[in-house]
């Protein structure tokens, strides 16, 4: 049987987030309705805009509807000196089983992969499992969370088969560079690896300066480049379950959508609609704007918490996405202990966070750090920021360190 680690972080978003009062460790954007995206789209009939409800629920479009994909399409190359054709976007249930195909299909036993680290442990503990060997690529946390390309350099091996990202990164809200991004791509390049890309924080940059902003990794005239990215997260649709995988090169499209038919056979119909509804003008530009917007009212929020207990908090303030990576360190500057933490702030105040040292590392890395989730509505963020300021007050210096 093949073994693989478990799934720290679900792990414990399954086991604490049904009970959680102030759940400040949820990743996605604040949830809509199918209402709220017909207000967004500027339209008024959920039945003529949304959903064909004469349409007979088949399996349809086994890889996605060509709306939907052309959608897709779009959204992956926008600013691209060459459009991605539609047949080269794979639909599929959200971006965990866009990642989890796209490894299984291209790596294999004795391949070499290198990982950005840290990120959603998915993109490392599925190409372990599948027998590849596993570098992690650090990023740089003094150094506000960069890659350094020289060391992705020393990285490499002969049987190095994938370089794996993610722009922007989970959990630290860290933005790669397109100088960056084009230097993975030039050593990509030199040797024929894959370069694998997850991309489904984008495009939630809400931090960062117009002329700043990253495109898309299938953006950079190299075939061997796979980009996933799904409705949850930057969308607000997380119910919906859509994601896709997306790649310059047809063959790696095709390797994938034929290993596709042994987990799924179509998504929804129905989450289809949606999602191609939703992708499309004006309704992804007003709801990109409603989410940004949200992004920066909450950060002001949390930022301010942390400027307010800048003994105890440090962090680099996240340029995108909807997660922010913070370490609380006790008035010694020593870390404190993450998951005693989590778990006694839950238990007093029903305020969720997720603890980096169990979810994100091996209890080695990330000590003290957490995980925080920032663009849920601002009700739910200022509550749950205001219950930490009293846990804060009353119950933080009790806790043990690291």
């Amino acid at each position: 049987m093949v073994h693989i680690d478990q799934f720290a972080v679900e792990q414990w978003m399954d086991k604490y987030e049904n009970d959680a009062k102030h759940n400040l460790a949820e990743t996605c954007c604040a949830s809509i309705s199918l209402s709220d995206l017909v207000n967004l789209s500027e339209t008024s009939e959920i039945s003529n805009n949304i959903l064909d409800f004469s349409r007979k629920q088949v399996y349809g479009a086994i890889r996605g509807t060509a709306a939907l994909r052309a959608n897709i399409a779009a959204l992956c190359s926008s600013n691209a000196p060459v459009p991605l054709p539609d047949e080269q976007v794979l639909v599929t249930n959200g971006a965990i089983q866009a990642n989890f195909l796209a490894l299984y299909t291209n790596v294999g036993q004795d391949d070499h992969v290198i990982c950005h680290y840290p990120t959603y442990q998915q993109l490392y503990s599925v190409p372990k499992s599948l027998g590849a060997q596993i570098s992690l690529w650090r990023s740089k946390e003094n150094d506000c969370w960069r890659l350094d390309l020289e060391e992705l350099k020393s990285l490499i091996r002969p049987n190095t088969k994938m370089i794996i990202i993610n722009n922007p990164q989970n959990p630290t809200g860290a933005v790669l560079a397109r100088d960056t991004l084009q230097g993975i791509v030039d050593i990509a390049r030199e040797h024929g690896i894959i370069v694998h890309s997850d991309e489904v924080y984008r495009p939630l940059f809400h931090s960062v300066e117009q002329e700043e902003l990253p495109p898309s990794i299938l953006s950079f005239g190299y075939e061997k480049t796979v980009s996933t990215g799904s409705m949850s997260k930057a969308f607000s649709l997380a119910g919906i379950r859509l994601g896709w995988i997306a790649s310059r090169s047809p063959e790696i499209i095709e390797a994938c959508a034929s290993v596709r038919h042994y987990t799924v056979i179509s998504v929804s119909q129905v989450d289809d609609q949606i999602a191609t509804f939703a992708l499309r003008s004006p309704t992804v530009h007003n709801l990109l704007k409603r989410n940004i917007a949200l992004a920066r009212q909450n950060l002001k929020l949390l930022d301010a918490f942390v400027k307010e207990y800048d003994w105890a908090c440090r962090w680099v303030r996240p340029k995108a996405g909807t997660t922010a990576f913070v370490q609380f360190v006790n008035r010694n500057g020593q870390p404190l202990d993450a998951v005693g933490f989590c778990k006694s702030l839950q238990a007093k105040t029903g305020v969720m966070l997720v603890p980096g040292s169990r979810c994100f590392g091996n209890n080695v890395d990330f000590r003290g750090f957490v995980r925080i989730g920032y663009v849920q509505e601002h009700r739910v963020v200022a509550a749950g920021l205001q219950e930490l300021r009293n846990f804060m007050e009353e119950e933080y210096e009790k806790l043990a360190v690291a």
